[in-house]
């Protein structure tokens, strides 16, 4: 059993400045697979921040103990950058301030050069495929030269996570239940992830667009599976984008419980020498990212709610107004799908255009388009 510390530097933005990335690699006490878990690379999303300090409390106690099987990297900051950037005393910390680029885009696609060196070795042993394409992945970063310090952040993070078998990004949103975003492939397979973390709605997607940090890990083994498919080529990372509901919702009492889902789904992934966690016999629901209706205002307007996060509200249904402080008109939210009310904005006046709500439905939306289906 070993934890140990590595600092990772960024590329200084000016004189005087430098920002480091803190990552802690726990080795267990047998080989065993490879988890990645990191936190807030949208550094305003609090949430990650505090869950990740009960994670990583945990994971000392239970190495401590001896109980820890292969290898857990957790990233308790993953944007140094973004924890820095304050406007007149209000944290940004989704997109960059200087290039305006999200901090959740644009990580690497390295599916050409890993598609171009493994195939001619690929083979019939699904798992010797699997440690081949992990070869080519690594020996493909290098290869990359960042030399601007978002990128070179988002080049050191992909690093660490892409040879891994299980990768987690806690977000959240801006007020939530809690909800996961998942690769189409890797469902039902993960409803474990979903079960320990008790998350009512699981979203799915192939290829959601913009090269999110879970698809960049994620997507590059089922696109290698329909370039190769005359060999077997399995979804060997199972990646998520954890929302850790709202991002108001900062307690240690859900941190804890957060925590203690992760656990859990550590343990049953083989990762931790414990209890399986107890799971439903029936796998929790499932949505396509296509089902989801993302409603935007239709009217400038102060926002009051009538339903509650969580509810199950139906098609037609009236679920909050915007209400016009000059001619005191209120104009009615309406349901476009039946489904969980499951995400609403956090800011309470708004413009005609801005998204004010998410309901997860059950059948795809003809106005959802396939590959561009995460708003900026």
């Amino acid at each position: 059993m070993a934890l140990s510390t590595e600092i990772l530097t960024l590329p200084p933005a000016g004189p005087g400045t430098e920002r480091r990335l803190t990552v802690l690699r726990f080795t267990g006490n047998q080989p065993g697979p490879k988890a990645y878990v990191q936190a807030a690379v949208h550094a305003d999303e609090i949430p990650a921040l505090l869950v990740a300090h009960h994670l990583r409390e945990k994971l000392i106690a239970l190495d401590t103990a001896d109980k820890l099987k292969g290898e857990i990297i957790l990233v308790p900051y993953a944007n140094p950058i973004g924890l820095t950037q304050f406007l007149q005393g209000w944290h940004l910390g989704r997109y960059e301030l200087d290039s305006g680029a999200n901090f959740n885009r644009g990580y690497p696609d390295l599916f050409e050069p890993v598609a171009a060196a493994v195939a001619e070795q690929l083979g019939a042993d699904a798992a010797a495929n699997v440690a081949l394409i992990r070869e080519a992945l690594r020996a493909a970063l290098p290869r990359q030269r960042p030399l601007a310090e978002n990128a070179a952040l988002k080049h050191h993070l992909y690093a660490l996570s892409c040879d891994a078998d299980v990768v987690l990004d806690l977000h959240c949103d801006y007020e939530a239940t809690m909800h996961l975003y998942i690769g189409t492939p890797l469902w039902p397979a993960a409803a474990d992830l979903s079960a320990c973390l008790q998350s009512p709605v699981n979203l799915l997607a192939e290829d959601s667009g913009g090269e999110a940090f879970d698809e960049a890990n994620s997507r590059l083994w089922w696109r290698l599976a329909t370039r190769f498919p005359q060999h077997p080529i399995p979804p060997a990372c199972c990646a998520a984008t954890v929302e850790l509901r709202g991002d108001r919702d900062v307690s240690d009492v859900l941190a804890a419980q957060d925590a203690d889902g992760l656990i859990a789904f550590l343990t049953g992934r083989g990762f931790i020498d414990g209890p399986l966690p107890s799971l439903p016999a029936t796998p929790p629901e499932a949505t396509q990212l296509e089902a989801v209706d993302s409603l935007n205002a239709e009217h400038p307007g102060v926002l009051v709610w009538s339903a509650a996060l969580g509810d199950e509200v139906s098609k037609d249904q009236v679920i909050g107004h915007l209400v016009d402080p000059e001619t005191g008109a209120r104009h009615a939210v309406t349901a476009r799908t039946s489904g969980i009310f499951f995400a609403a904005r956090g800011h309470r006046w708004v413009r005609p255009g801005q998204w004010i709500a998410k309901i997860a439905g059950r059948e795809n939306l003809d106005w959802r388009k396939a590959g561009a289906l995460l708003s900026s």
